[in-house]
């Protein structure tokens, strides 16, 4: 299926491949509803390679420190497997700038609120709305 590019991204964790499927992606988008995917930034980078229209956003902790305490505070990974997670946050971190948007969730509520706010203006860009509005703007200008 991979050869086959049936994936929009894919990768291979511990021996076993994982992917999302391009199918089900294209189908769902077809229907006006918008996608969320939680990936790393190599997922990322491989839809933006074969969905240039697709946008990105980088959520950030507020620090280190912070994420530590948040890793800690699930209270179901031992010392090994938080440091394995911290420092891999800390790799996937040094990619933000590839993103078209960034948020520091620092406090939920506002980091929930730009979510929206990006999400609103991304449903809100002349294509979209163009697209959407094909026969009113041609009724109105006509």
């Amino acid at each position: 299926m991979i050869g086959r590019e049936a994936f929009l991204e894919h990768a291979e964790v511990f021996g076993n491949y994982y992917g999302t499927s391009r199918e089900t992606i294209e189908q769902v988008l077809a229907t006006g509803v918008d996608v969320f995917l939680d990936i790393d930034w190599q997922g990322a980078q491989q839809i933006r390679e074969k969905m240039p229209q697709a946008r990105s956003i980088f959520i950030l902790p507020p620090s280190k420190i912070e994420l530590d305490r948040r890793l800690r505070g699930r209270g179901q990974d031992s010392e090994e497997v938080i440091a394995k997670r911290m420092a891999q946050a800390v790799a996937e971190m040094s990619h933000y700038a590839e993103y078209d948007y960034l948020i520091v969730n620092d406090d939920f509520d506002t980091a929930l609120s730009d979510l929206k706010t990006i999400i609103r203006a991304e449903r809100l860009r002349m294509s979209r709305q163009k697209q959407r509005h094909d026969c009113e703007i041609s009724r109105l200008t006509t």
